[in-house]
């Protein structure tokens, strides 16, 4: 995949589930992924005349996206994970500028819808809704069939690349992960 240019082309949102009838491609305007942020914290040493930073852990993640109009499945969602998990579900259409090849990238999460912000309504402009997706669990980010990112906090899974960031942890801490 080196020496190109991916660049996403359309995308489409499931929020809930992967039945048809609640795409949200007519409406969708915006999505945007979860920033993956490291946390640290600064340590000087007793003896030492610099600091260093020590990294300490992802910050929460965070999902946006917003839909045009009013989309009433979805704006009903909010309030309701304590009775059942919600899935949300992101496809992108991502071409390859140099060979012209069409891509699949695909991102799922498990979370709370945690805001429904409706625009201001003004004549003769389109209104909306920005949501946000909260409280997240889980992530998967696919760009074709390679695996960018997958993190599931309750089996304490975490791989970057394909490879697994937490084996070591999960060994020597006797947590039972999954693969």
């Amino acid at each position: 995949m080196a020496n190109t240019v991916y660049v996403m082309e359309s995308a489409n949102l499931f929020c809930g589930d992967h039945d048809p009838a609640a795409s949200n491609h007519l409406v969708l305007q915006e999505v945007k992924l979860p920033e993956l942020a490291e946390n640290y914290v600064d340590h000087a040493a007793g003896g030492a005349p610099f600091a260093i930073e020590v990294d300490t852990h992802i910050a929460r993640l965070e999902v946006t996206f917003n839909l045009a109009g009013w989309t009433p499945h979805v704006m009903t969602m909010i309030g309701q994970s304590n009775r059942q998990r919600q899935i949300f579900t992101a496809y992108g259409l991502v071409r390859d500028r140099r060979s012209g090849e069409a891509m699949e990238a695909k991102s799922v999460f498990e979370g709370r819808l945690g805001r429904v912000n409706p625009t201001s309504f003004r004549k003769g402009d389109l209104q909306s809704h920005e949501y946000s997706i909260r409280g997240i669990t889980h992530y998967e980010l696919y760009l074709g069939d390679d695996e960018i990112y997958f993190w599931d906090f309750f089996i304490s899974a975490r791989r970057v690349g394909g490879e697994d960031l937490n084996q070591d942890m999960n060994a020597i801490l006797r947590i039972p992960a999954s693969a």
